[in-house]
């Protein structure tokens, strides 16, 4: 078998694989032929400003192409380089998956909904050790890594159209979420946050996700509701399509295993005098699946894996919302409030429930971090969304808009360690006045004090 390993963001040395492949070659079957030679360690630079994600991706298909050529190979990548593959995938082969030469893709902490460190810049990220080691960052890879992208959601919804029904293509996902308290530089809450590895949210690796697309209907009738003790009024928001899942992916939480680091990183830790770590396990046995069947029956294997690695402790989810009209304008000025109860109130929300909220610099989505283990326990199992976008009033404008969760079971959409896209159009509210044809004798009133007529084009 043919394996090759790719690094993470602003790696400068191989040394940041540790032993792993070593140990891999020194623990596997036999019939597995891992020899040495077959074993590839990438070198691509992420650290220059003008390099993009997918400039890398390109890079890779040549580099492919000149050391295997047409030669199926499996792949194990660190952090960034998830990403970097899926969008190589995405690029070549997306059209049909059945002829890509990648076998297997597990990915150690991988950053495919990003990184909530990024938002923190070029200044501040130079200084964490777990990630840099002082070298300059990429401005270009961290606007894709920062959570909320637009490049992370154009990658995450074509995977969503992925389907893994032959025999041909298996992902895995292993992540932890140790946080290695010596390793660290304690700048930011960040580095020390709950639910992730010190740099990945464990919901922000898994390729388990879900995208909700709601469009606000401003022609059904408006819903009252009460604001800081003024009565007001939203329109409802109503789910288009069905809910949809990312293909049924193997995810598995490691023990005690921090993003890097010499003595709990996940692939950095891998040394030939230790104790075999369970990593280890597992990527092995995902190397030797060849079936869908085996498949599957390693997915439910993880995930009970990782029921029992979690039993004690809380888990956490992901909000992405992508804000947009009717006419696919971005809509970057609103506020997200969270509702629940069956009023769907905002102060109905179990307590503890909220960890972080961040927006995207660039792309104005807004992301919100929340505890899975409190907010299952939701009052009356409703939950819902109210979004208040700017400008309210004039001849071109929004109404507040709602979703209500209603019949459907929030289990359907909020699921522990994993990342769910909010797909949020908005009805474009543009007055019929805006633009009047009048005769000559009636165009001769001045118009300038003409105030927005109440009704609105379709």
């Amino acid at each position: 078998m043919k394996l090759l390993f790719i690094h993470g963001w602003s790696v400068t040395s191989i040394n940041t694989y540790g032993e792993l492949p070593q140990v891999l070659q020194n623990n596997a079957p036999k019939e597995m032929n891992l020899q040495i030679e077959n074993i590839y360690l990438s070198e691509y630079i992420s650290f220059h400003d003008e390099v993009t994600l997918e400039d890398i991706a390109r890079a890779f298909e040549s580099a492919r192409k000149e050391k295997l050529g047409d030669e199926h190979f499996a792949c194990i990548t660190h952090s960034t380089g998830g990403p970097v593959i899926r969008l190589w995938m995405d690029l070549y082969f997306k059209n049909n998956l059945l002829s890509t030469p990648l076998s297997h893709l597990i990915m150690l902490a991988p950053a495919n909904h990003g990184s909530s460190l990024a938002i923190l810049g070029k200044q501040k990220v130079n200084r964490i050790k777990s990630w840099f080691k002082g070298v300059e960052v990429g401005e270009k890879v961290l606007d894709w890594l920062q959570l909320g992208s637009t490049e992370q959601w154009r990658l995450n919804d074509s995977w969503l159209n992925y389907e893994y029904k032959k025999d041909t293509f298996f992902p895995f996902v292993l992540s932890g979420e140790k946080i290695d308290e010596h390793f660290y530089d304690f700048i930011n809450d960040y580095l020390v946050e709950k639910g992730s590895d010190g740099v990945i949210r464990l919901c922000s690796a898994n390729m388990n996700y879900k995208i909700l697309t709601l469009e606000q209907k401003c022609n059904e009738d408006p819903i009252n509701v009460v604001v800081n003790s003024h009565k007001t009024y939203t329109y409802p928001m109503r789910l288009v399509g069905d809910i949809k899942s990312a293909p049924n992916s193997a995810f598995e939480v490691i023990t005690n295993a921090s993003h890097s680091g010499d003595k709990y990183g996940i692939m950095e830790s891998i040394k030939s005098y230790r104790a075999i770590k369970p990593v280890i396990n597992s990527i092995i046995e995902s190397l030797q699946i060849k079936s869908k069947t085996e498949y599957n029956n390693v997915i439910e294997d993880m995930n009970k894996r990782t029921n029992i690695a979690q039993k004690e402790k809380q888990k956490y989810i992901m909000l992405v919302l992508n804000v947009k009209d009717n006419y696919g304008n971005k809509i970057d000025d609103y506020d997200m409030i969270l509702l629940a109860g069956k009023d769907y109130e905002p102060n109905k929300l179990p307590k503890g429930f909220f960890m972080d909220r961040q927006k995207n610099d660039n792309s104005s989505n807004l992301v919100y971090y929340i505890n899975h283990n409190k907010i299952k326990n939701i009052k009356d199992k409703k939950f819902g969304i109210r979004i208040v976008a700017r400008p309210d009033v004039g001849f071109t404008h929004y109404s507040p808009a709602e979703f209500r969760s209603e019949d459907i079971n929030i289990e359907h959409f909020l699921n522990p360690n994993e990342t769910l896209m909010l797909d949020i159009i908005l009805k474009r509210q543009i007055a019929k006045n805006t633009f009047v044809l009048n005769t000559v004798e009636e165009s001769k009133k001045e118009f300038s004090n003409r105030v927005p007529s109440g009704d609105y084009i379709e």
